[in-house]
């Protein structure tokens, strides 16, 4: 069947959305998840509240990652909404493992602690993954785990920060999807017509 060029040549109210796999706010939350999954098994008694939630923190954080990115092309609203939501996830996450270092009368690293400078360097690393960081969760004391891990959740929020920032500008540049539905069709009817 041909294709009706009048039609295929019509603007889009539905955004590109998706590829939250792109995201490197996503994939740092992947990072983090993994990571928390590893340190709550090795170090907190899985029947307790403190793992289940740590866990489902580190999980809300990347789940809503990739919720939002898939909303976004319907709804600005609810992908900004779910960014928020993913942020303050792994601000949860960040208290639990500060709270685990004060309770177990561990040190947290200054962020120009050496050690803390290692970590950060990783993540400019391409292409880095779980694996990237294994060695501080698998291998290490608690102490260096629960702090690689503070690093990683920093990293990731100082990035969903700027995602944040740049769809807040982009929301009230472009408008949301009424808009554009709008828009949409004030452009259809008169290339219908011809």
């Amino acid at each position: 069947m041909p294709r009706d060029h009048r039609i295929s040549n019509l603007p889009h109210a539905i955004a590109p959305h998706g590829g939250y796999s792109n995201l490197k706010s996503y994939q740092m939350a992947e990072i983090v998840h993994d990571a928390t999954v590893v340190f709550c098994n090795r170090f907190i008694d899985r029947r307790s509240r403190t793992h289940d939630q740590m866990v489902q923190a580190a999980r809300s954080g990347k789940q809503n990652i990739a919720e939002g990115s898939m909303a976004s092309g319907t709804s600005k609203k609810t992908e900004l909404k779910l960014m928020g939501v993913a942020r303050a996830s792994l601000e949860e996450l960040l208290v639990d493992y500060q709270d685990y270092l004060r309770q177990h009368g561990l040190a947290l690293w200054d962020k120009d602690d050496p050690k803390a400078m290692q970590v950060r360097k990783l993540c400019y690393q391409k292409d880095k993954s779980y694996r990237t960081y294994s060695t501080y969760f698998e291998d290490c004391s608690p102490d260096v785990a629960a702090n690689t891990a503070i690093c990683l959740i920093h990293q990731t929020n100082y990035l969903l920060d700027q995602q944040l920032r740049m769809l807040e500008q982009q929301f009230l540049k472009e408008g949301g999807f009424s808009e554009r539905l709008y828009q949409a069709r004030s452009e259809m009817r008169p290339r219908i017509r011809r």
